[in-house]
């Protein structure tokens, strides 16, 4: 393990794009050393819409974290998102060829092979393969079959494809602000990474990512994600309501949102006020804070409706016994617990980065989930080569495809 090497995650969202500096210290503890964020301009819903901006961006964002850190970035991790996303359940076959009918890696590679054999359009790409279960003969429930003896081996995997062209635009502007891309990750599952616990995971959890343009949900059943959705709803939507039901420009509604927003009207005590800013020369003016909820309220609880429905379609708000997990940057408008809460009927809670050393402490909010979880995933990976310039599709992941790779993102 090289003490000087950087692990850069480079979180690339619709309204900010956030570069978190990880290294490991003479003890091998993983420490934040830089966080860096820029305004994103070149985004929507996710997907990079303009080359140039989000290049801009990428750049503005890595310099701050590289002040901090005192270090030189010349590569990250990145995380993919937006629309284009899509989780698949599959299950594949095979029969044990063994010796003995003992099971061997091979035959693990082999069921994992068939069941991610499964048809998909030419503009989408495979860009995990997790493997939720193995079941010998049918026996469920197994973690690792390896070693065990059998005749025929099942596999139920999550398949998560996206748009190949969205990936190929996302690496392609990490190459032209200069760095190399190492990796790159569905961005839910780098949020877990960062916010959920192995026990939450086990019990069954739902995690709620309320980005600026998008809301990612992830469900892990026994310890493995089921789930995986884009809602193209965001952080944005709520600010563009609050700029026309209050006439104010965007900016100050954001203001407004971030400093005294709230979702959840039982927080509201006596008759708090908001000052709005005056537009045009007119003075400003002050409006009931609880005006203000009612607007911001129903917007968050139609996110949260939108969730709800899509995973009630497949049954899995049954197995959630973990409750939800809120994190993001749109997670931290006050109320948004308690209204998650009351939405799901289940108990909810503000996901925050995990601990790291490092005597940066600004990474310790739900806005850098992703960020962090980026960081932790490339913690893992500091040993192999970046995918920028691989053979194949330019740019495009392969890492996926080893089955080393497979055991690590279900063990």
């Amino acid at each position: 393990m090289n003490q000087d090497e950087l692990i850069v995650g480079l979180d690339i969202g619709t309204t900010k794009i956030c570069a978190i500096i990880g290294q490991f210290n003479d003890n091998g503890i993983l420490e934040i050393t830089g966080v860096g964020t820029a305004p994103s301009r070149g985004l929507r819903r996710g997907v990079v819409i303009n080359i140039e901006a989000t290049v801009k961006s990428i750049i503005e964002a890595i310099e701050n974290a590289e002040m901090m850190s005192g270090r030189e970035v010349s590569e990250v991790f990145t995380g993919l998102a937006g629309g284009t996303i899509e989780g698949i359940n599959s299950r594949g076959v095979v029969a044990v060829t063994g010796k003995g009918r003992e099971i061997n890696h091979e035959d693990v590679e082999r069921v994992i092979d068939a069941a991610k054999a499964i048809s998909i359009p030419m503009d989408r790409e495979v860009f995990h393969v997790i493997p939720q279960e193995f079941i010998v003969d049918d026996q469920p429930g197994i973690k690792n079959p390896t070693g065990m003896i059998g005749v025929r081996l099942e596999c139920e995997v999550h398949i998560i494809t996206g748009s190949v062209n969205s990936a190929q635009n996302i690496i392609k502007c990490i190459n032209r602000a200069g760095f190399k891309a190492r990796d790159i990750i569905l961005e839910p599952l780098a949020s877990a990474k960062a916010v959920l616990s192995n026990d939450e995971k086990e019990l069954g959890v739902l995690m709620i990512d309320l980005g600026g343009g998008t809301t990612d949900v992830l469900v892990y059943v026994e310890g493995a994600p089921y789930f995986t959705d884009v809602i193209p709803v965001g952080g944005e939507q709520v600010t563009n309501d609050l700029s026309i039901m209050i006439k104010t420009p965007l900016d100050a509604a954001e203001k407004i949102k971030l400093e005294a927003g709230c979702c959840y009207m039982d927080l509201i005590q006596g008759e708090e006020e908001v000052h709005i800013p005056g537009v045009g020369g007119r003075p400003p003016r002050r409006m009931q804070k609880s005006d203000l909820v009612s607007i911001i309220q129903p917007r968050m609880a139609e996110i949260f409706n939108m969730v709800l429905e899509k995973i009630k379609v497949l049954g899995y708000h049954k197995t959630i016994s973990g409750g939800v997990v809120l994190t993001g940057g749109g997670s931290l408008i006050p109320g948004a617990v308690e209204l998650a809460s009351d939405v799901f009927g289940l108990p909810a809670r503000l996901g925050y980065p995990v601990k790291l050393g490092g005597l940066v402490e600004e990474y310790c909010n739900p806005m850098y989930s992703t960020g962090v979880g980026l960081v932790l995933h490339g913690a893992t990976k500091v040993d192999e080569k970046p995918v920028s310039g691989t053979k194949g599709r330019p740019g495009m992941v392969n890492v996926f495809d080893k089955l080393k790779d497979w055991l690590k993102e279900f063990f």
